[in-house]
């Protein structure tokens, strides 16, 4: 039997690698193919987040964070008016607590200039209380790009929208083994093998690991952080009106215990953020020898290790300790209690590390012969997927002509 051939396989059906598909498919470059490990589309990374459209407030101006999320926030809002798909733009809070913390927000509050994000109001301790009551600080910056949306359903509408245009989609085809000779990449996969001209690698929790299934050498390694999140109930749940931030430890690529209102209605408090021992692990139980294994025989990781020990210690306390988690809770909202928290969802982050033991701060795309790799695209991956996707679409085609 014929193996299928197409133009361009992408790898991987989360929200980046489907806004991929759905720009080649606007741009008629050819044949197009995207093949999904699980059974469903979505399920990890894209399908198990805060939900949270980014302002692009944290990042470095000038990085590829600040620029694929300012594009892709506005472009993200256009898509879900123009499709139908319910979002709010609620705007966020970034508290500072203590005075300890201004130079920090003040920091921030440049980075939004050079950012270019317009309407970010500075407040004090009465504008902290008018916007969020339950709240507590000495000042704090309003960010009003800032919004909600279920990526699942934004990751739907552009699997249909690549259908529509001829693109198939291949659920339960995890990458086994990948062949290049005579100018084609042979794919194969659990369920089937095809072959294409041009292979975009946007496998997220996996992408390092195709990577070199395709032959590269990266001198990153993907590594799973469990983000562990709490769900507030009663008159605790009531009194949170948008989303309310600490200011971030600018050495940590994490955001801390913050509070973040989903469209439905619910109130989320977390995340955590621990070693997770298996990528798709969310449950503090899960455990895959072969994800340990490359976490731990990784001279990186303990290189990091050894430079944030006691800030990896204080996330594992927290996610041991239900008290300590409370405590880092109110600090922004002194008011509530223990009995107003119920566990809820989890989600794992791919966080990719250097040999060195750096965090890669910025989104990594490496391009090599008939072949695209996106090797790390944390947050704000998702708020920024239409930006990357279009990025990704315009590059291959020009690799194709």
């Amino acid at each position: 039997m014929a193996i299928p051939t197409h133009d361009i396989a992408v790898i991987g059906g989360g929200i980046v690698g489907l806004a991929t598909a759905r720009f080649l498919s606007e741009r008629q470059v050819g044949s197009i193919v995207v093949l999904e490990a699980e059974d469903e589309l979505s399920l990890h990374q894209t399908g198990r987040n805060s939900g949270v459209i980014h302002s692009g407030l944290y990042y470095r101006p000038g990085s590829d964070k600040a620029r694929f999320c300012a594009a892709g926030r506005d472009e993200l809002y256009r898509f879900c008016e123009e499709h139908e798909i319910e979002y709010q733009r609620c705007g966020k809070l970034v508290v500072a607590v203590d005075e300890n913390e201004l130079p920090a927000l003040e920091r921030l509050a440049e980075r939004a200039r050079a950012n270019g994000l317009e309407g970010v109001e500075r407040l004090d301790e009465s504008g902290i209380q008018h916007r969020e009551p339950a709240t507590v600080g000495v000042s704090a910056l309003w960010v009003p790009q800032t919004g909600v949306v279920d990526f699942r359903q934004v990751a739907r509408r552009l699997a249909e929208l690549t259908g529509q245009r001829g693109g198939q989609i291949l659920t339960s085809a995890r990458v086994r083994r990948v062949v290049t000779e005579g100018g084609f990449n042979t794919i194969e996969t659990d369920s089937k093998t095809v072959r294409c001209r041009l292979l975009i690698n946007c496998a997220g929790l996996q992408a390092d690991r195709v990577a070199r299934l395709c032959g590269l050498k990266p001198e990153i390694r993907l590594v799973p952080f469990r983000g562990e999140y709490f769900e507030l109930t009663g008159s605790a749940a009531e009194r949170v009106n948008g989303l309310v931030y600490p200011v971030p430890d600018p050495r940590m690529p994490f955001l801390g215990v913050h509070l973040t209102r989903t469209l439905d209605g619910r109130v989320l408090a977390g995340p955590n953020a621990v070693l997770a021992w298996k990528r798709e692990g969310y449950k503090a139980s899960d455990f895959s020898l072969r994800d340990s294994a490359d976490t731990l025989l990784f001279p990186g990781f303990w290189k990091l290790a050894a430079g944030f020990w006691r800030t990896g210690a204080g996330e594992m306390y927290r996610s041991w300790s239900r008290k300590a988690f409370l405590h880092a809770l109110q600090r922004l909202m002194p008011e509530v209690a223990g009995d107003q928290l119920q566990p809820a969802r989890s989600g794992v982050r791919a966080q990719a590390i250097d040999g060195s033991g750096k965090l890669l701060d910025d989104f990594q795309i490496l391009q090599s012969e008939r072949m695209l790799h996106v090797l790390n695209a944390p947050s704000p991956a998702a708020t920024a997927a239409l930006a990357i996707g279009g990025h990704l679409a315009e590059v291959a085609s020009a690799a194709l002509h």
